[in-house]
């Protein structure tokens, strides 16, 4: 495989587990980026919420979300750069980064389809 592919997410994330075992056991070359340890850029969210959208993007059903205060979701739904800056466990994982794609969460299916058109 000549083309990177990057995985963000938390290393101890059951989904992500599950996505990093499947590119392992598919024999597909990765970077994992642990997405506290170096928190994505302004731009590389920037660049994620347009290719996802903010639906996909941000994980209602995280325990953050659960955390944060009315207001806070609001700020978040009518903002959500800062908001993920500042808490990237917010982020739905993993994020997958092809040279040609970006994918929110874990299917098979899709990551087939994405590395098959990768190479």
């Amino acid at each position: 495989m000549s083309n990177p592919i990057t995985v963000y997410g938390i290393p101890n994330c059951d989904t992500c587990r599950k996505a990093r075992q499947w590119l392992a056991g598919a024999g597909v070359e990765h970077t994992f980026v642990d997405v506290r340890r170096e928190p994505p850029t302004s731009e590389r969210l920037a660049a994620w919420r347009s290719a996802l959208g903010d639906t996909t993007l941000i994980n209602k059903r995280s325990k953050t979300w659960r955390d944060f205060d009315d207001t806070t979701k609001c700020a978040t739904e009518a903002d959500p750069l800062p908001v993920l800056a500042e808490h990237p466990t917010l982020i739905k994982r993993p994020i997958l980064e092809t040279p040609t794609a970006t994918l929110a969460g874990f299917s098979a299916a899709r990551y087939e389809a994405v590395i098959a058109g990768a190479d």
